[in-house]
């Protein structure tokens, strides 16, 4: 008698998993994946076939995967093992035993179509309208912050990276294409500063902490309510927070105009904007130069400090559960990959909102 496995095992194996908690099939039931098909049909342009090879996957099914990859912190290379290694993957991305699994080169080669194509922005825009559509609507305001996100630090002498700021490319780079093509002439290094830490004395040092960091920046704003990712930025890391909140970052239809975030965003220029766009500021006072901050600045500032933190959530689960990591080179790519997390962590947030809704 064969012990092959039969139809019947292989579909007790699936309602198992499903009796255990397969997230993946929340997100394919609250999450309307063929509605991503005009844009990633528009985007990739394929061609009709006429010219004979094999045909390209699926782009939904392929957008799928690059979802579980990023909601998981997945190489290419671990993408394609799990995908062949487990039944919760095959179910998710509409595959059987038999069905071909997209190799490692194919998930580069897709997610590199839609970094030219610059498409993930519309692919966001597409899945915020059908969150309204849901009932997620932006509302009770918006809290605006951003992110340093890293990337592989660049070996470059002072010369060199005079010429990568001028918008040049060095002179001894341009006989040697494959270095070139391992340098990353769009990310820049910045300077985070830490609050120093209290002694053990209760003293504070006069010095904070500085952390140089390279790479890029994820600038965000999120609704109050339902802690949404409405409007997003990616940019490179010496790029000034503050003006970016006159580039797009804020969200016009939300139910209310109040506004919140940090001192670094405390302009006249963003003031004077905020005021003429009907916004209502809540960001927070920047200290007098030499002198004590006032009480009910601090006062005002701890209560504004309780909204604003929510913001924080949002990078963590990026930075810790997606372990979110520039591993590609130039600002088309990293914007893509910044992206697919704000696109992935709205998603999460959707299959959390509802779970809360029917508890």
């Amino acid at each position: 008698m064969s012990n092959a496995p039969g139809f019947f095992d292989f579909d007790d194996r699936l309602r198992r998993l499903s009796d255990l908690g397969d997230q993946l099939e929340a997100y394919g039931r609250l999450v309307d994946f063929e509605a991503f098909r005009p844009e990633l049909e528009r985007a990739l342009a394929y061609t009709s076939g006429v010219h004979g090879g094999r045909p390209p996957y699926d782009p939904v099914m392929m957008l799928k995967v690059l979802v579980i990859q990023t909601a998981n912190n997945l190489s290419d290379e671990r993408t394609e093992f799990l995908i062949n290694d487990r039944l919760s993957f095959m179910r998710f991305l509409g595959l059987g035993l038999s069905d071909r699994v997209p190799d490692a080169r194919t998930i580069w080669l897709f997610r590199e179509r839609l970094a030219k194509a610059g498409a993930i922005k519309v692919l966001f825009e597409r899945f915020d309208t059908m969150l309204r559509d849901a009932g997620y609507i932006a509302m009770s305001g918006q809290i605006v912050d951003s992110s340093l996100v890293a990337a592989p630090k660049q070996r470059n002498t002072k010369e060199e990276k005079d010429e990568i700021k001028a918008g040049r490319v060095p002179e001894a780079w341009k006989d040697r294409p494959a270095k070139l093509r391992q340098k990353d002439r769009d990310a820049r290094w910045t300077v985070k500063f830490s609050k120093a830490k209290p002694r053990e004395d209760g003293t504070i040092p006069p010095v904070d902490i500085a952390i140089p960091t390279f790479g890029y920046q994820n600038h965000i704003s999120i609704d109050r309510e339902h802690g949404l990712i409405r409007k997003w930025l990616a940019t490179d890391a010496a790029a000034y927070e503050g003006a970016r909140l006159r580039e797009g970052l804020l969200d016009k239809t939300n139910t209310s105009k109040v506004v919140w975030a940090d001192t670094a965003y405390r302009s006249a220029a963003n003031e004077t904007f905020m005021d003429k766009n009907g916004f209502v500021s809540r960001i927070h006072r920047k200290k007098p130069k030499g002198r004590p901050m006032p009480q009910t600045t601090r006062r005002a500032n701890n209560m504004k400090s309780k909204v604003r933190s929510r913001v924080e959530h949002v990078f963590a689960e990026q930075k810790s559960r997606m372990g979110l990591f520039i591993r590609t080179i130039g600002i088309a790519r990293a914007t893509t990959k910044i992206g697919l997390a704000n696109l992935a962590y709205n998603m999460k947030r959707l299959i959390y909102l509802d779970r809360i809704e029917v508890a």
